[in-house]
């Protein structure tokens, strides 16, 4: 055990270069596909070693593990965009994309529409290692996906309130963001650090080639599954919703809304669970005032962008009618973008939401904006329109 705990400790998070090389080992491939994740990385990794991060020992060794993970991410897709060229007549139509503010309830509609099964969602795994997903019956016996479902039972033993706040499994539906980073774009790392250039970057970045690697991404991972629709959800969705637009022009956009003062405090809450620990620098205020920023941008970045498109590709849904009527809530979707709902995804999707009100994923947490020196006067502010 201790062993273990000595060698997830690191002086520091090491060079780009140095990350790299690392990644290149691990796989035993080289071939990233070109050179546009090197930027956004260089910067990141500049950051992650600077006082501004003020990164612990545990702290190098996570962020450099999450650096390392979006190069091996993009070495693994790039050898099977290589082998498979015929991905890329994979069809990909109408794609549902589920975006809000985070603790809007993005997580359990997301899960709720992916559990139709006309539709596909991106299993955890398959976003650390993508290729065409095998038939289910067959991952317990891959080694990847074993060795991915034993960390993620040792961190829920490790640190059961975490499940409360944010359940994951190598099978459940998540994020697209681990597609996304790539492509060194992903505001994933601006909730888990205090990084100041990488923030700055990154606003000033278009994010279309990302979206662009995104696609081919589902493409390939969908390869064996083209008829079905897919259901994706990510928060920074809407950072970047023109690049989204521009790559998918027939998107279809679930939009979750909830005070914002409650958001906030629960993004802050979850930012400092996730990085207990990592950092002399990130806590308390300074989570509260980098989250701050970083949503109430994205939020206005997608009120500001919405206008520009077919108002009839976008769907509103609260967060208080998710919890009061999940079941109407899905069919509300389901009507508003012409798509039927069969009887046999009403009863999966019955079920999913059965299990996630009594199972082990049922979320109890507390938080306080206080914690993280912010009054709900400074929240409402930013979130004015």
């Amino acid at each position: 055990m201790s062993d273990n705990v000595m060698t997830r400790e690191r002086a520091d998070v090491g060079s780009y270069e140095d990350i790299v090389a690392a990644a290149v080992r691990t796989v035993g491939m080289d071939d990233f596909g070109g050179t546009a994740h090197e930027e956004g990385l260089r910067v990141l990794v500049e950051d992650l070693n600077s006082p501004e991060a003020g990164l612990t020992g545990r702290g190098n060794y996570f962020q450099r593990s999450e650096v390392k993970s979006a190069l091996v991410g993009r070495l693994l897709t790039q050898a099977q965009f290589n082998a498979l060229p015929q991905h890329r007549d994979v069809p990909v139509e109408r794609p549902i994309f589920v975006m809000g503010l985070p603790r809007t309830g993005t997580t359990a509609l997301h899960r709720l529409l992916a559990a139709d099964p006309a539709h596909q969602g991106l299993e955890m795994w398959l976003t650390q290692y993508p290729q065409p997903r095998p038939p289910r019956e067959t991952w317990e016996d891959d080694p990847i996906f074993a060795a991915m479902q034993q960390a993620f039972a040792a961190h829920h033993v490790e640190d059961p309130e975490f499940m409360g706040i944010h359940y994951m499994d190598a099978t459940s539906e998540e994020e697209c963001w681990r597609l996304l980073r790539q492509t060194g774009k992903s505001n994933s790392y601006e909730s888990l650090a205090n990084l100041p250039r990488y923030t700055e970057w990154l606003k000033g970045q278009d994010w279309t080639d990302a979206y662009a690697r995104h696609r081919e991404n589902l493409q390939l991972i969908g390869l064996n599954d083209p008829e079905k629709r897919w259901v994706l959800k990510n928060p920074s969705h809407m950072t970047a919703l023109d690049a989204l637009m521009t790559v998918y022009p027939d998107a279809l956009v679930v939009y979750t809304h909830r005070d914002p003062v409650v958001c906030i405090a629960s993004s802050c809450s979850l930012s400092a669970a996730t990085t207990a620990g990592h950092s002399d620098t990130y806590v308390g205020g300074v989570i509260g005032h980098t989250q701050l920023d970083l949503w109430s941008r994205a939020y206005h970045a997608f009120h500001d962008a919405r206008p520009r498109y077919d108002s009839s590709q976008f769907v509103d849904v609260s967060f208080a009618d998710l919890q009061g009527d999940p079941m109407g809530t899905v069919r509300g979707v389901y009507d508003a973008f012409g798509l039927t709902l069969s009887a046999e995804a009403e009863a999966v999707v019955k079920a999913i939401d059965e299990e996630a009100r009594t199972g082990h994923a049922k979320p109890s947490h507390r938080y306080s904006l206080k914690d993280y020196g912010l009054s709900e006067t400074q929240v409402q502010a930013a979130f004015d329109r």
